[in-house]
């Protein structure tokens, strides 16, 4: 988020922070590209907010709102509507929110999408799941990331997707897709895809999230133009022109079957989180942080995609509970593979291990690159091997 606010400053905006912390808490890089800063007691009480946005707009002038993190963007799409102005409105906000909702939009636009429907409570999720046939995929119909994801293959499977849900959260029981799993990202102007891009969850991130040991890889990838791409990059672009997205950063993630079909997953109308949009200027040593700012200002788009490198983030999980203790293997890769290492950003000896099932980023990562592809999984591998967080 900080950088998409320099990113906004650089490009000439005055940008008023929203948010519950005190300026002074914020990091200096924001402070500096703030022009004004509201303070909100939560960002939850959506009445509250209104009025204080309201207050400023009276005297300052509001031109636009953007939110890049995926729990408030209806706030964001209420705050549109409080203030008359354009961008994504609450029922266009919720086919990007609401996985049922996208899906059925996609369906009539004739889109290949996971089987699929609504259901609350066991009976339900069981009806569903009969009605569909297993395999299946349980997720809860609003969310980012995988949290609450299950891939059921069977009736054991079911149960304990039950169970993690809940009888109250309502869920999309799917069509369970076998293939490897890709994101179509883009930066979009009224329409316009002035920016696209591809990477590659290994593994597939229900996988990874499920297995405390798995280091998840994201792999952005070099060359988009291979011909297995073609399929996701036509549905890509078909799917942002039936839901009506016009500016800004969109984020899909869609199959890659074995046979070479593109079956749509789910898409956000916001950046990708776990740190990809860093990993796409990696590939492209650009500043897309700019490049959507320059999307959203109106500004010419300037960010030229040179296409040099395959970039991938491995994430680490520590060993063990409590603190950093020990970190194993670092020395030895950086040896081996040091400049092809961009970014190292593990926690420190003392430091608390973060709860794995609530973070993509969990007790740090690396960033690595290089210009072939079988080059980058063979460091991305070696790291994923080879360093070892210990806690005690």
């Amino acid at each position: 988020m900080a950088d998409f606010t320099r990113g906004l400053a650089q490009c000439g905006a005055r940008v008023t922070g929203l948010g519950e912390h005190g300026a002074q808490a914020l990091p200096g890089k924001v402070r500096h590209a703030l022009d004004d800063y509201i303070q909100v007691p939560t960002l939850t009480d959506t009445r509250e907010v209104i009025e204080r946005v309201r207050q400023h707009a009276s005297h300052r002038g509001v031109d636009r709102v953007e939110c890049l993190w995926e729990p408030f963007m209806i706030l964001a799409a209420q705050l549109r509507e409080a203030l008359k102005i354009d961008g994504m409105h609450c029922a266009q906000t919720e086919l990007f929110r609401d996985k049922e909702k996208m899906k059925s939009a996609l369906d009539v636009a004739g889109l290949r999408t996971p089987r699929h429907t609504r259901a609350i409570g066991s009976k339900a999720i069981r009806a569903a799941a009969k009605e569909i046939g297993l395999p299946v995929v349980v997720k809860p119909i609003a969310g980012a990331g995988s949290a609450n994801t299950h891939g059921v293959h069977d009736l054991a499977g079911l149960e304990h997707a039950i169970a993690d849900v809940g009888e109250h959260r309502e869920v999309s029981v799917e069509e369970f897709i076998d293939g490897e799993e890709y994101t179509f990202d883009t930066v979009c102007r009224e329409g316009e895809i002035l920016f696209e891009n591809i990477a590659w969850y290994r593994p597939k991130p229900m996988i990874g999230r499920a297995e405390e040991w798995i280091s998840m890889q994201t792999v952005n990838l070099r060359n988009i133009e291979r011909p297995e791409f073609a399929a996701g990059r036509e549905l890509g672009k078909r799917v942002i022109e039936a839901l009506g997205f016009q500016t800004g950063f969109t984020h899909m993630e869609w199959f890659l079957t074995p046979g070479g079909e593109a079956v749509f997953g789910e898409i956000g109308g916001r950046a990708p989180g776990g740190r990809s949009v860093d990993l796409m200027n990696f590939t492209h040593d650009f500043d897309i942080y700019t490049g959507w700012a320059e999307a959203v200002t109106g500004r010419p788009f300037t960010q030229v995609a040179s296409r040099r490198y395959n970039a991938a983030a491995i994430f680490k999980r520590a060993r063990g509970q409590g603190r950093i203790c020990a970190i194993h293997g670092l020395e030895e890769l950086q040896r081996r593979y040091g400049e092809h290492i961009v970014v190292e950003d593990l926690l420190p000896i003392g430091a608390p291990r973060r709860d794995w099932k609530q973070t993509l980023i969990s007790d740090g990562y690396l960033v690595v690159r290089h210009p072939r592809l079988d080059k980058t999984l063979e460091i991305a591998d070696a790291v994923g091997r080879e360093l070892q967080l210990e806690a005690c």
